[in-house]
């Protein structure tokens, strides 16, 4: 099996989103972020966060063009690193809910929420995306998603290919979300289940505080390793927190518990 490269030190920025104020939370995940350089490969932001987690997607939604995308490109060269976060992206005529994987270099790929949360009519709002991302980083290959996709294992599942190259689709599990408090037991349930069955260090990213429709956020973010056992837990407090992932450790795992090997084979269509 392939392994990746080096260490990882990844940054969580568990904030308070500022609701509907798009400059307001670039100058504060700006400032939680500028004190991060030179100390992180990869900072790692909230779901939504120039908005919160809304459905005035006219209103909160920018092109690929626009402020946000300019101010990303722009911190992640000043702060020399990597960084992701979704935002309300207007794509054409249609509006989806976009994670920016956004380097240093100016350069970017985009993944658009393929599962849209109905209890909250994001599916009446948004169009979903069609196709799973999957970035490389130092060496690592990382699969971010958003949210409610959380949910959904088929989606998620880390295969191993030994026909064109020897390695597992991915070697971290990222997830940026807004999940409300009344959840949260799922939410911490759900990050530890998809980092055992898929043989991957797993990290989830969430709010803090209330929004704008009187939703509140524990944040509960947290790093986890491929046994599902936590190496960070944050709380319900802003706070910003690096961890360094181990690629010894995680190979060691694949090879002394090879539950890959006997996974179902299936296509997606």
């Amino acid at each position: 099996m392939t392994a990746p490269l080096a260490s990882l030190r990844v940054s969580l920025i568990q904030g308070d989103t500022r609701w509907h104020d798009a400059a307001a939370n670039r100058e504060y995940y700006g400032d939680r972020a500028r004190a991060l350089r030179g100390s992180t490969d990869l900072i790692v932001l909230p779901e939504t966060f120039t908005s919160g987690f809304t459905n005035d997607t006219l209103a909160n939604a920018e092109g690929m063009d626009g402020a946000s995308l300019q101010w990303l490109r722009a911190l992640a060269a000043e702060v020399g690193c990597v960084i992701t976060g979704s935002m309300v992206m207007r794509v054409g005529e249609r509006c989806v809910n976009r994670l920016v994987w956004m380097r240093p270099d100016g350069s970017c790929e985009v993944y658009d929420k393929r599962h849209l949360f109905r209890m909250a009519r994001e599916h009446e709002r948004y169009a979903a995306g069609e196709a799973r991302l999957v970035v490389e980083l130092k060496g690592w290959r990382i699969c971010p998603l958003i949210c409610y996709d959380l949910r959904f294992p088929v989606w998620i599942r880390n295969r191993y290919s030994s026909t064109v190259a020897e390695r597992f689709d991915y070697d971290l599990l990222l997830f940026v979300a807004n999940w409300p408090s009344p959840r949260r037991h799922a939410w911490q349930t759900l990050l530890r289940a998809r980092a055992i069955e898929n043989l991957s260090y797993c990290i989830g990213v969430n709010r803090v505080g209330t929004d704008g429709n009187g939703l509140h956020y524990a944040g509960d973010s947290a790093v986890l390793d491929f046994l599902g056992q936590p190496m960070v837990e944050l709380g319900a407090s802003e706070l910003v927190v690096t961890a360094t992932l181990d690629p010894a450790a995680l190979n060691a795992h694949r090879e002394r518990f090879p539950a890959w090997m006997d996974a179902d084979a299936f296509e997606l269509v």
